[in-house]
């Protein structure tokens, strides 16, 4: 049985001031989480992330379709009780101190042991900080206090949305430390996100969204193909002297160093030429195109099939 679950999910929004029209947000998500995954939710801002988690969190209702969480629907609010939730921009009141404001999520789940508290503010990182008022806290301080009210209660389900937006590369770096610690440990971590390093370092399969629709499911490398399209061969000349102009497509230098580009087939060529030069080779990769190429491949393609159905909806 799958830990998350959605079935046709679809949430329309009325707009407009004197008449209103719906406006798609989210259009029938079919959707399966596995439990002790990470799951990446990727998609533009706007593409129904954030719906889709307000829907599970059942702070929104769905126009049609369903979803469960733990076998359970979510309207289920003993359910609650199981899970986490780390919103995009969260607000925590501003004078309490990091461990008076920790102490207080605690409480609404029965927690009354301060020692809990300081455990999940170490965790985190914050234990120099926890008699500091809130409003004093940076950006990744807050996100990394946002984290520790989501796991307080020890939930089996963890929701973050978009977990790493606005941190530093330290931060950043501390918030994939952590989810990776709760998966470890068994628990199910569902994130959306538009950082798609972060995603095919953390994720074991993704899900892409666009335009409300979903574009795919499965691993990074299931869902973005990307071919290779040539070899990069990084190497040095004796004396300081310059390659020959028809050695490679592109040649770049980088301080003493070469950056030759080469298809594919001409690799071994490549290397008989330079061992003719004495050129000493320091390295040699793939050149594939980025991820952030791919993705914009599928939301190009979720644009231009919204504009062949007619428009907005």
């Amino acid at each position: 049985m799958p830990v998350i679950a959605t079935e046709k999910l679809t949430k329309d929004y009325l707009t407009g001031f004197w008449t209103k029209h719906p406006k798609r947000s989210l259009d029938s998500l079919d959707l399966e989480v596995h439990e002790n995954e990470v799951f990446g939710f990727l998609g533009p801002n706007g593409a129904g992330k954030t719906t889709t988690l307000k829907l599970l969190m059942n702070l929104v209702f769905p126009t049609s379709g369903s979803a469960t969480i733990l076998g359970r629907p979510v309207s289920d609010t003993s359910m609650h009780r199981e899970i986490g939730f780390l919103p995009e921009a969260p607000y925590f009141y501003d004078y309490l101190t990091a461990r008076e404001a920790l102490s207080y999520y605690a409480r609404l789940f029965g927690l009354k042991d301060h020692a809990v508290v300081d455990r999940f503010l170490a965790r985190v990182g914050l234990t120099e900080a926890r008699d500091t008022q809130l409003r004093k806290f940076s950006k990744g301080m807050l996100q990394r206090f946002g984290l520790a009210q989501a796991i307080v209660h020890d939930p089996r389900v963890v929701f973050l949305d978009e977990p790493m937006s606005g941190l530093d590369p330290v931060g950043r770096r501390e918030v994939r430390d952590l989810i990776l610690e709760l998966k470890k440990e068994g628990r199910t971590i569902f994130f959306s996100t538009h950082i798609l390093p972060d995603a095919e370092t953390l994720c074991d399969r993704v899900a892409v969204l666009a335009r409300g629709r979903l574009q795919g499911v499965g691993s990074v490398e299931e869902i973005f193909h990307r071919e290779v399209h040539g070899v990069e061969i990084i190497f040095e000349l004796p004396g300081g002297g310059a390659p020959p102009a028809d050695l490679a497509r592109t040649v770049t230098r980088t301080g003493s160093r070469y950056r030759a580009e080469v298809g594919v087939e001409d690799v071994y060529a490549t290397f008989a030429r330079l061992e003719e030069l004495k050129a000493r080779v320091v390295g040699c990769s793939e050149v594939r195109p980025t991820l952030e190429e791919y993705f914009m491949k599928l939301v190009d393609g979720a644009n231009q099939a919204k504009q062949a159905g007619g428009g907005s909806q």
